[in-house]
């Protein structure tokens, strides 16, 4: 199962770097103490300083900007000077005018609400996780967070030329990095700590299995020849050929479109019952072996067919699925406590989250939500939120873990992973 810092910053190409874990990075305010003019947000005893947050910023706009293009200026109220001098410079399509000042700051100013939220939500939300791991009793060493760091950089980086390369364009130092790491150690324990190993006993496997019999269903598969062609014309000579003798290599490779099996001699291997489109799964599933089948119209084209070969459906005995369903009803269970433990984590950790004015997002407590237009949509889950699934790629998931079966995924580009850099 995915740590709980994966559910958390995944999705981000941001590295923590926050008060109380250890190690020194450049950037973080002193922890505890009360809210002075620098802090931008407390949590409990630790705060994130202003610098804090525009050293993430400066890293979230590299992260936005292109593959090799130069990196993005942060943008910067009230005046946003930078940002929009880093503005790709665009050619005005004719008779249209190039954007005024005002309609470059206004972009400018998106970025800034939308980046904002991003960076905030991600460094409030991993203090909070980076707080918890005391109530579990959970600690990393710095010589784990080293060795795991430098097995990680040889894994992404060959040379030391292509790791400098990387901290010159993404903005991020050794140190960010080695918290990252230690982020991942300590999420990761703290998720095996609330989850446990539950138990799953003979009885459950039994009525699981008994409640679940398609589950456990090996569909008929098929093999078969196949002509597919852009026209009946063509169809029809196909199966005129094949009826007087000629094989159906020969007819595939001369007149079928479909260049999966046009050099194969039209062979098609463990066909499952409703894996092809009606007609077409029709036709195969109620064609007897050996038979010419055909025209049959579907998406691709008409098909000219043959079954060579059944393989009749199977049903998976308690004995064969009971390891199965043992580790479905263990991930299950695992994920029923760790859903109830992140509603917890959430409430716990916005309610000592103090955020000052122009720096307050959903996870802090000050947080109100914007009052909903009649007839709009109700229900959407607050930044910080459990969610349900995988998250949508590009979207920085921000506050508590995420809930649901964790699903895999690729980071977006640029975007460490497991704590290191990526090379990009």
């Amino acid at each position: 199962m995915q740590s709980i810092s994966k559910r958390v910053v995944k999705r981000t190409r941001l590295v923590v770097a926050l008060c109380a874990i250890g190690l020194a990075a450049a950037g973080l305010t002193a922890c505890g103490g009360g809210m002075s003019g620098n802090v931008a947000v407390q949590i409990g005893g630790n705060s994130i300083s202003k610098a804090t947050f525009a050293h993430w910023m400066t890293i979230a706009a590299h992260s936005s900007s292109a593959p090799g293009a130069t990196p993005a200026a942060a943008p910067v109220p009230p005046n946003f000077t930078a940002c929009i001098a880093s503005l790709p410079k665009t050619v005005p399509a004719k008779g249209q005018a190039p954007p005024t000042p005002a309609a470059l700051k206004a972009q400018c100013a998106q970025q800034y609400q939308s980046l904002q939220t991003e960076v905030l939500g991600f460094l409030i939300s991993t203090q909070w996780v980076l707080n918890e791991a005391p109530a579990h009793g959970v600690t990393v060493s710095d010589k784990a967070v080293q060795q795991k760091y430098a097995q990680i950089k040889a894994q992404q980086f060959p040379t030391a030329a292509a790791f400098q390369k990387f901290l010159a364009s993404s903005g991020y130092t050794v140190p960010d990095l080695l918290l990252r790491v230690k982020l991942d150690l300590v999420s990761a324990q703290i998720q095996q700590k609330v989850e446990g190993t539950p138990t799953v006993t003979a009885a459950q496997i039994a009525n699981y299995y008994k409640q679940n019999p398609r589950n456990f269903v090996t569909p008929e598969k098929r093999n078969l020849e196949a002509v597919v062609t852009k026209t009946l014309a063509s169809a029809n000579q196909a199966k005129q050929e094949i009826q007087s003798g000629t094989s159906f290599a020969t007819v595939a490779k001369s007149l079928s479109i479909d260049p999966t099996t046009k050099d194969k001699g039209g062979v098609l291997i463990g066909i499952a019952k409703g894996q092809e489109a009606p007609p077409l799964d029709t036709a195969i599933f109620s064609a007897k072996t050996n038979v010419l089948v055909g025209p049959v119209k579907a998406t691709a084209g008409y098909y000219v067919l043959e079954v060579t070969s059944v393989t009749p459906s199977s049903q998976q005995t308690l004995a064969q699925a009971q390891t199965s369903i043992k580790q479905q009803l263990t991930s299950t269970q695992q994920q029923t406590v760790f859903s109830a433990f992140v509603k917890q984590f959430q409430k716990k950790w916005t309610a000592k989250t103090n955020c000052r004015a122009g720096y307050v997002v959903m996870d802090c407590k000050q947080y109100k939500a914007p009052a909903t237009p009649p007839g709009a949509a109700q229900g959407t889950p607050q930044q910080g939120a459990p969610q349900q699934g995988a998250p949508q790629q590009g979207t920085p998931q921000q506050g508590a873990p995420q809930q649901g079966a964790p699903q895999q995924g690729a980071p977006q580009q640029g975007a460490p992973q497991q704590g290191a850099p990526q090379q990009g």
